[in-house]
């Protein structure tokens, strides 16, 4: 690839210049860059050039990375990330009992706007170490997670959440979307910040309610982020309630579209994926909470095949119990491959692009974020590639899906804002997050709440 050529600044010097060993932009697809400087102004890349060729500009910060690797932050295309004080609360169990049982009422007990500012300031700092710059949140009370979204330098796309029962937050489901869509008004003047309309799924949300929000979101053109055919007995229950599978139903309803993003899709026939694919719909994979829970195997190689786009999600830290977007994007080209008998489904290189700008396009931002192109925002990250367990190194693009994890994520920048330095958060406390955290697992584990953590 020819870098673009660069403008000498005139008078204003760089805010940054990140040099590093290797640079994969992710466009041009299956490109790697070496010995590459990023050269940032006003949150946004100005220009990717040879180092050698930057070393006499004026720059107001240069780091300077040699073992690493700089690529996109990750997008973490479905989590619900308050539920990050839940992590370990009910495991091995199918996802009904898990909710109906555990969640659910844990949720009806202890949800409330510090619950959640507390759990998202938690799943934030996670997210950073990871390497996870913007994920796309479905929850309660999004003006608390907004909070901890914007202490934390991340971006994020809050969901504007619709159930039809009532909560500590809402009371119906007009209730839950008038706050939500107050909420988007009060904050979308927040740069880091966007919103999506998030009805949790076809068994909890009416026809009158998605039918209310295909409307909204049309008026304010937002995506829509929804649970789909996440397992067998949600499409059962459908065809005796409707005489349809949910992607009928809401396909009838004018819920599918390119502006919908269909949380796990693991259980899809032909007329699924067709209906998927001629929308223009988007899939969040998530296939470590899918096995967790029993939920099933998606036909990733089956939906790439048809054009769909992909992206991936870790769910919550409560199904998966890991908010570790590596961990996903190696699993999802591992099942793809198992999945459809064919060792070249889904290559290294297309899982990258399915945490990066396969998610950054499902939520309308792929113009802002996903790829290091000039002009898009900086948001990126650094691996460090110097490990043993990462020797020796034939092609990065392999690594990055394979051999390396989340503990190898250095350092990571947002609209060119440095929020992680050597694997510490520069914007969160870990040690009062400790402590805030060490509360709230003994509210939620006092003998009163009839959950106990497993020792």
């Amino acid at each position: 690839m020819s870098p673009p050529p660069l403008e000498r600044p005139t008078s204003l010097p760089f805010d940054l210049a990140i040099d590093a060993g290797l640079v994969v932009p992710v466009r041009p697809a299956q490109t790697v860059l070496h010995d590459q400087t990023i050269l940032v102004r006003n949150g946004l890349i100005e220009a990717i050039l040879p180092t050698v060729s930057t070393l006499d500009l004026d720059v107001h910060e240069r780091v300077s990375l040699p073992d690493h690797l700089l690529m996109p932050g990750l997008v973490n295309l479905h989590t619900h990330a308050a539920m990050t004080l839940m992590r370990g609360l009910a495991d091995d169990l199918p996802l009904m009992r898990w909710l109906q049982e555990h969640i659910w009422p844990a949720e009806a007990k202890f949800v409330s706007d510090g619950f959640v500012e507390a759990g998202t300031r938690l799943a934030c700092a996670e997210m950073l170490r990871g390497g996870i710059t913007c994920f796309n949140d479905m929850y309660f009370f999004p003006e608390a997670a907004a909070r901890a979204v914007l202490q934390s330098g991340m971006r994020a796309s809050l969901g504007m959440i619709a159930i039809e029962f009532p909560t500590a937050y809402a009371t119906d489901a007009q209730d839950y979307l008038a706050r939500g869509i107050a909420t988007r008004d009060a904050l979308r003047g927040e740069p880091l910040l966007s919103f999506c309309f998030a009805p949790h799924a076809p068994y909890t949300v009416s026809d009158d309610t998605f039918t209310r929000i295909r409307t909204y979101a049309q008026q304010l053109d937002a995506p829509i982020h929804v649970h789909l055919h996440e397992t067998l007995q949600e499409i059962a229950d459908s065809e005796a309630a409707f005489g349809m599978r949910p992607i009928e139903r809401l396909d009838r309803l004018g819920l599918i579209g390119a502006e919908t993003i269909a949380v796990h899709a693991v259980h899809l026939d032909a007329r699924d994926i067709d209906t998927l694919a001629r929308r223009g719909a988007h899939v969040a994979h998530c296939p470590s909470s899918n096995l967790k829970l029993a939920s099933g195997f998606a036909p990733i190689a089956r939906l790439v095949d048809a054009g769909v786009n992909i992206g991936l999600g870790t769910d919550s830290a409560a199904s998966n119990n890991r908010l570790d977007l590596f961990a996903e994007l190696r699993l999802a080209s591992l099942l793809a491959k198992a999945t459809s008998g064919s060792a070249e489904a889904v290559p290294a290189f297309s899982a990258i692009e399915m945490a990066t700008l396969g998610g950054a396009r499902a939520l309308g931002l792929d113009s802002r974020i996903g790829s290091l192109e000039p002009g898009k925002a900086a948001d990126i990250i650094a691996v460090d590639l110097s490990a043993p367990e990462l020797q020796p190194c034939y092609d990065p693009l392999s690594h990055l899906a394979y051999a390396a994890g989340r503990e190898q994520v250095t350092d990571a920048w947002v609209a060119g804002r440095c929020c992680l330095r050597d694997r510490r958060p520069t914007t969160i406390d870990l040690d009062a997050l400790a402590t805030e955290t060490a509360s709230w697992r003994a509210l939620l584990a006092a003998p009163a709440h009839p959950i106990q953590p497993k020792a």
